[in-house]
């Protein structure tokens, strides 16, 4: 278990949060996300963090395995989310 991607992906999930809610949406309005791991040996403690933000209402995903990221973190993701009335 690396509690550090869990903490990682928490934190990515909480600024998009505040993202989205500044612009009037939310983490419900979130259609597709793409997940950024430097080990994908770390998918189950990425996603045991992203199902405890989502819920059950969780949006299309695509998890990749990269290289590197900027400043050496474990995760990055990128999402798109609806701004508006949205019926997902």
């Amino acid at each position: 278990m690396n509690s550090d991607v869990r903490k990682q992906t928490k934190q990515v999930l909480l600024n998009l949060k505040a993202v989205l809610e500044a612009a009037g949406s939310s983490l419900d309005q979130v259609v597709k996300c793409t997940v950024y791991l430097r080990d994908m040996d770390n998918f189950a403690d990425m996603n045991a963090a992203y199902a405890e933000m989502f819920g059950d209402a969780r949006p299309a995903r695509a998890a990749l395995e990269v290289a590197r990221l900027p400043k050496d973190v474990d995760v990055e993701i990128d999402a798109i989310g609806v701004v508006g009335e949205f019926h997902g």
